[in-house]
């Protein structure tokens, strides 16, 4: 299946990876994912003004955005156990825009929870969430990267 090329390529193949699945099983692999989301930086979680609240998510989802040594986004997000799915789609993207151009990060559709082929799996409001958490991840990035 190919992609848009509006989409980091990374994110492309964990979209890929999802809708080569059977409906039921994106959920579960979503979790898998989930699963892998990396640690946030001691010096980032210890400094409560750096992380910016998801406030579309149920759950109390944080995020946080920088520049790696390259220039490339980095993408940090904090998502309890408790909420597997929601934890899912904020290890995917921060998996997904890792080492991407601040440029293919802020092409990344509005709509692009949509495409993972979950709106029958989760609610109307996870997939909300998800895109909130998108749009305030475009958000940081525009005012991390101002030229």
């Amino acid at each position: 299946m190919t992609s848009p090329p509006a989409v980091p390529r990374a994110l492309a193949e964990l979209r890929d990876e999802l809708l080569a699945l059977e409906e039921p099983d994106r959920l579960a692999l979503l979790v898998e994912i989930g699963e892998e989301l990396p640690e946030v930086p001691a010096r980032i979680r210890e400094s409560p003004a750096a992380l910016e609240r998801v406030s579309e998510c149920q759950s109390p989802v944080f995020i946080a955005v920088e520049a790696d040594g390259a220039g490339a986004v980095v993408l940090h997000a904090v998502a309890p156990a408790s909420a597997p799915t929601t934890r899912g789609f904020a290890s995917l993207l921060a998996q997904g825009v890792a080492g991407a151009s601040p440029a293919e990060v802020l092409a990344i559709p509005a709509d692009f929870p949509r495409t993972l082929g979950l709106d029958r799996a989760v609610s109307p409001l996870r997939i909300a969430g998800m895109t909130g958490l998108l749009a305030r991840t475009q958000r940081q990035v525009r005012a991390a990267f101002r030229p």
